[in-house]
């Protein structure tokens, strides 16, 4: 039965690789959209470029897993597809693991794109990469669990674009992406800390040699956390509506 899932979960993710995510309008996507807005506050106040990488780095991750994770499920609903793969022999839990899969290698590879232009403009000192490598696979593995829960929340695309434009929105402007979150009132810095992109920006950060690393086994944990509650939900709610 293990075998089954692993081998089922391998082949899902292949699948959405080649039939939703790796096409130009999504690499695109992926890519220019976070840089445009840090861009755009890069203009707006002009400073130390590098402090801003974090952030872009985070966005990328996050728009780049999320996007196409938050319709496919959705799409594939509509047309019954979801239903045939569930004929195989793979337990629902190891689909939609197969799902996160897709959204998280997408979202890796955009997201190291950047990161290898920006390690080329502002070089490599002080990265620590085993720390660097651990925040891009947890906070992937939590921005695809976000964007299939959003996905098997709904029933139409439109009504899928909306609910996790209202969650990423949010999080790119509370996160610490562009302004720290310990200069937010008080009120928002609360709930800045219930959105896993703040653990991303801050391990980030730590990672790159900007920010301080104490909190460092904090963050990771937490995104660790997002990624397996999001996930049970998806699931959960998912089993529901196929019933």
């Amino acid at each position: 039965m293990l075998a089954d899932d692993l081998r089922g979960l391998y082949y899902i993710a292949l699948k959405d690789l080649r039939a939703y995510y790796f096409k130009p309008p999504n690499i695109s996507w992926g890519i220019l959209l976070p840089f445009a807005f840090v861009l755009a506050f890069a203009i707006r106040n002009p400073g130390d470029l590098r402090e801003l990488v974090p952030g872009l780095l985070a966005l990328t991750l996050l728009f780049g897993t999320s996007s196409m994770e938050a319709i496919v499920i959705v799409v594939e609903r509509r047309i019954g597809s979801l239903e045939r793969l569930l004929l195989a022999p793979v337990r629902l839990p190891a689909l939609l693991a197969g799902k996160l899969l897709g959204g998280m290698v997408f979202g890796l590879t955009v997201t190291l794109v950047v990161l290898g232009i920006m390690l080329a403009v502002f070089g490599v000192s002080g990265v620590n990469w085993l720390l660097l490598i651990l925040a891009l696979l947890l906070s992937a593995a939590a921005f695809s669990a976000l964007g299939a829960l959003v996905s098997v929340a709904v029933r139409e695309i439109f009504e899928a674009q909306t609910l996790a434009n209202f969650v990423r929105f949010p999080m790119m402007f509370l996160g610490g992406v562009f302004v720290p979150v310990a200069a937010l009132p008080l009120g928002l810095q609360i709930l800045a800390r219930a959105l896993p992109l703040t653990y991303t920006v801050e391990a980030l950060r730590a990672a790159l040699g900007i920010g301080a690393a104490e909190h460092a086994i904090l963050d990771l944990s937490v995104l660790a956390g997002f990624a397996v509650i999001l996930f049970a939900l998806a699931v959960r709610i998912l089993g529901q509506r196929l019933e």
